[in-house]
Protein backbone atom coordinates (compact mmCIF):
# COMPACT_ATOMS: atom_id res chain seq x y z
CA UNK A 1 0.00 0.00 0.00
CA UNK A 2 1.08 3.54 -0.81
CA UNK A 3 0.27 6.03 1.92
CA UNK A 4 0.77 9.79 2.08
CA UNK A 5 0.32 11.40 5.47
CA UNK A 6 -0.11 15.17 5.95
CA UNK A 7 1.96 15.87 2.86
CA UNK A 8 2.53 19.61 2.39
CA UNK A 9 4.45 21.43 -0.32
CA UNK A 10 5.04 25.16 0.17
CA UNK A 11 8.01 26.57 -1.75
CA UNK A 12 9.36 29.85 -0.36
CA UNK A 13 8.45 31.69 -3.59
CA UNK A 14 4.72 30.97 -3.28
CA UNK A 15 2.27 32.82 -1.02
CA UNK A 16 0.00 29.81 -0.56
CA UNK A 17 1.09 26.16 -0.27
CA UNK A 18 0.78 24.15 -3.49
CA UNK A 19 -0.25 21.06 -1.51
CA UNK A 20 -2.16 21.27 1.78
CA UNK A 21 -1.84 18.28 4.15
CA UNK A 22 -2.46 15.60 1.53
CA UNK A 23 -3.66 12.25 2.91
CA UNK A 24 -3.97 9.35 0.49
CA UNK A 25 -4.04 5.56 0.71
CA UNK A 26 -3.79 3.34 -2.36
CA UNK A 27 -3.70 -0.46 -1.92
CA UNK A 28 -1.36 -2.55 -4.06
CA UNK A 29 -2.62 -3.64 -7.48
CA UNK A 30 -5.30 -0.96 -7.54
CA UNK A 31 -5.73 2.10 -9.73
CA UNK A 32 -6.06 5.46 -8.03
CA UNK A 33 -7.37 8.45 -9.98
CA UNK A 34 -6.77 12.09 -9.00
CA UNK A 35 -8.92 14.58 -10.91
CA UNK A 36 -8.27 18.30 -10.96
CA UNK A 37 -7.86 21.34 -13.16
CA UNK A 38 -4.54 22.63 -14.43
CA UNK A 39 -2.59 24.19 -11.57
CA UNK A 40 -4.50 22.32 -8.86
CA UNK A 41 -1.40 20.49 -7.60
CA UNK A 42 -2.01 17.02 -9.02
CA UNK A 43 1.23 16.83 -11.03
CA UNK A 44 3.18 18.06 -8.01
CA UNK A 45 2.06 14.96 -6.08
CA UNK A 46 3.57 12.76 -8.78
CA UNK A 47 6.78 14.79 -8.85
CA UNK A 48 7.19 14.36 -5.09
CA UNK A 49 6.54 10.61 -5.30
CA UNK A 50 9.09 10.34 -8.11
CA UNK A 51 11.70 12.13 -6.02
CA UNK A 52 11.75 15.16 -8.32
CA UNK A 53 10.53 17.55 -5.61
CA UNK A 54 10.91 17.47 -1.83
CA UNK A 55 7.84 17.96 0.36
CA UNK A 56 7.89 20.71 2.97
CA UNK A 57 6.23 18.45 5.54
CA UNK A 58 4.63 15.04 5.77
CA UNK A 59 5.51 11.39 5.38
CA UNK A 60 5.36 8.84 2.55
CA UNK A 61 5.04 5.11 3.22
CA UNK A 62 5.23 2.03 1.04
CA UNK A 63 3.58 -0.78 2.97
CA UNK A 64 4.78 -0.09 6.53
CA UNK A 65 8.11 1.54 5.66
CA UNK A 66 8.56 5.29 5.71
CA UNK A 67 10.58 6.26 2.66
CA UNK A 68 13.64 8.50 2.53
CA UNK A 69 14.33 10.87 -0.37
CA UNK A 70 16.71 8.34 -1.94
CA UNK A 71 14.22 5.50 -1.57
CA UNK A 72 11.52 7.62 -3.23
CA UNK A 73 13.55 7.68 -6.43
CA UNK A 74 13.24 3.89 -6.57
CA UNK A 75 9.56 3.77 -5.62
CA UNK A 76 7.80 4.91 -8.74
CA UNK A 77 7.96 5.07 -12.51
CA UNK A 78 6.53 8.31 -13.89
CA UNK A 79 5.07 8.63 -17.39
CA UNK A 80 4.89 12.34 -18.19
CA UNK A 81 2.20 14.04 -20.22
CA UNK A 82 3.02 13.65 -23.95
CA UNK A 83 5.89 11.22 -23.14
CA UNK A 84 6.58 10.68 -26.85
CA UNK A 85 8.19 14.12 -26.92
CA UNK A 86 10.94 12.80 -24.64
CA UNK A 87 11.97 9.75 -26.68
CA UNK A 88 15.74 9.82 -27.29
CA UNK A 89 16.57 6.35 -28.61
CA UNK A 90 17.14 5.74 -32.30
CA UNK A 91 15.26 2.46 -32.01
CA UNK A 92 12.77 0.86 -29.66
CA UNK A 93 15.55 -1.29 -28.22
CA UNK A 94 17.73 1.76 -27.57
CA UNK A 95 14.81 3.59 -25.95
CA UNK A 96 14.13 0.73 -23.55
CA UNK A 97 17.80 0.32 -22.68
CA UNK A 98 18.53 4.00 -22.03
CA UNK A 99 20.20 4.08 -18.63
CA UNK A 100 20.03 0.28 -18.49
CA UNK A 101 22.48 -0.99 -21.17
CA UNK A 102 22.85 -4.30 -19.33
CA UNK A 103 19.22 -5.30 -19.77
CA UNK A 104 18.84 -8.61 -21.58
CA UNK A 105 16.40 -9.14 -24.43
CA UNK A 106 14.03 -11.17 -22.24
CA UNK A 107 13.41 -8.19 -19.92
CA UNK A 108 12.91 -5.96 -22.95
CA UNK A 109 10.45 -8.34 -24.61
CA UNK A 110 8.60 -8.98 -21.34
CA UNK A 111 8.03 -5.23 -20.91
CA UNK A 112 6.78 -4.88 -24.48
CA UNK A 113 4.50 -7.87 -24.02
CA UNK A 114 2.95 -6.25 -20.92
CA UNK A 115 1.82 -3.31 -23.04
CA UNK A 116 0.83 -5.26 -26.15
CA UNK A 117 3.81 -4.30 -28.31
CA UNK A 118 5.51 -7.70 -28.49
CA UNK A 119 4.82 -7.86 -32.26
CA UNK A 120 6.79 -4.65 -32.98
CA UNK A 121 10.34 -4.78 -34.39
CA UNK A 122 12.97 -3.59 -31.92
CA UNK A 123 14.86 -1.90 -34.75
CA UNK A 124 12.31 0.72 -35.74
CA UNK A 125 12.31 4.28 -34.40
CA UNK A 126 9.91 5.15 -31.56
CA UNK A 127 8.80 8.09 -33.69
CA UNK A 128 7.60 5.68 -36.42
CA UNK A 129 4.91 4.31 -34.07
CA UNK A 130 1.32 5.52 -33.95
CA UNK A 131 0.24 7.82 -31.12
CA UNK A 132 -1.33 4.98 -29.15
CA UNK A 133 1.72 2.77 -29.65
CA UNK A 134 4.00 5.55 -28.44
CA UNK A 135 2.00 5.83 -25.20
CA UNK A 136 2.33 2.05 -24.77
CA UNK A 137 6.09 2.28 -25.33
CA UNK A 138 6.35 5.02 -22.70
CA UNK A 139 4.65 2.65 -20.24
CA UNK A 140 7.09 -0.12 -21.16
CA UNK A 141 10.03 2.24 -20.53
CA UNK A 142 8.87 2.60 -16.92
CA UNK A 143 7.73 -1.00 -16.40
CA UNK A 144 11.16 -2.28 -17.35
CA UNK A 145 12.40 -0.60 -14.16
CA UNK A 146 9.87 -2.70 -12.19
CA UNK A 147 8.60 0.18 -10.01
CA UNK A 148 6.35 -0.35 -7.01
CA UNK A 149 3.98 2.31 -8.32
CA UNK A 150 3.39 3.24 -11.95
CA UNK A 151 2.29 6.88 -12.23
CA UNK A 152 0.76 8.58 -15.25
CA UNK A 153 0.25 12.30 -15.84
CA UNK A 154 -2.71 13.01 -18.19
CA UNK A 155 -2.26 9.69 -20.08
CA UNK A 156 -5.16 10.28 -22.50
CA UNK A 157 -4.12 13.81 -23.51
CA UNK A 158 -4.04 14.25 -27.27
CA UNK A 159 -5.54 10.82 -28.05
CA UNK A 160 -8.71 10.28 -30.05
CA UNK A 161 -11.65 8.42 -28.51
CA UNK A 162 -10.66 4.99 -29.84
CA UNK A 163 -7.10 5.30 -28.53
CA UNK A 164 -8.43 6.50 -25.17
CA UNK A 165 -10.60 3.39 -24.90
CA UNK A 166 -7.67 1.14 -25.83
CA UNK A 167 -5.44 2.83 -23.25
CA UNK A 168 -8.08 2.39 -20.52
CA UNK A 169 -8.31 -1.32 -21.37
CA UNK A 170 -4.52 -1.59 -21.14
CA UNK A 171 -4.41 0.13 -17.73
CA UNK A 172 -7.14 -2.20 -16.46
CA UNK A 173 -4.97 -5.13 -17.49
CA UNK A 174 -1.80 -3.62 -15.98
CA UNK A 175 -3.37 -3.16 -12.54
CA UNK A 176 -3.55 -6.95 -12.25
CA UNK A 177 0.22 -6.84 -11.60
CA UNK A 178 1.02 -3.20 -10.79
CA UNK A 179 -0.17 -0.38 -8.56
CA UNK A 180 -1.22 2.62 -10.66
CA UNK A 181 -1.73 6.28 -9.76
CA UNK A 182 -3.17 8.48 -12.51
CA UNK A 183 -3.76 12.23 -12.51
CA UNK A 184 -5.99 13.95 -15.08
CA UNK A 185 -8.31 16.88 -15.67
CA UNK A 186 -10.58 14.69 -17.82
CA UNK A 187 -11.40 11.33 -16.17
CA UNK A 188 -13.53 10.14 -19.09
CA UNK A 189 -12.83 6.47 -19.83
CA UNK A 190 -10.68 6.12 -16.70
CA UNK A 191 -13.58 6.36 -14.26
CA UNK A 192 -14.78 2.82 -14.92
CA UNK A 193 -11.39 1.25 -14.14
CA UNK A 194 -10.57 3.34 -11.04
CA UNK A 195 -10.65 1.67 -7.62
CA UNK A 196 -10.16 4.88 -5.64
CA UNK A 197 -10.75 8.49 -6.68
CA UNK A 198 -9.91 11.92 -5.34
CA UNK A 199 -10.52 15.46 -6.51
CA UNK A 200 -7.95 18.17 -5.97
CA UNK A 201 -8.46 21.93 -6.00
CA UNK A 202 -5.95 24.56 -4.90
CA UNK A 203 -3.82 21.85 -3.27
CA UNK A 204 -6.68 20.37 -1.26
CA UNK A 205 -7.26 16.65 -1.91
CA UNK A 206 -10.63 15.08 -1.13
CA UNK A 207 -11.80 11.46 -1.63
CA UNK A 208 -14.79 10.88 -3.89
CA UNK A 209 -16.67 7.87 -5.17
CA UNK A 210 -15.92 7.18 -8.87
CA UNK A 211 -19.64 7.22 -9.70
CA UNK A 212 -19.82 10.85 -8.53
CA UNK A 213 -17.47 11.90 -11.33
CA UNK A 214 -20.07 10.86 -13.87
CA UNK A 215 -22.61 13.37 -12.62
Amino acid sequence: MLRLQNLTYHPPATVQPILKKINLELPAQKLGLIVGASGSGKTTILEILAGLAQPTKGEIFWRTKQLTDVELQQLAGLVFQFPERHFCGGSILEELRLGHPELDLKRVKDALSEVGLDHISLKISPHALSGGQQRRLALAVQLIRQPNVLMLDEPTAGLDWSMRIQLAKLLKKLKEHWTLLVVTHDPGELIDIADRCWTISHGDLQPIEPVALNR
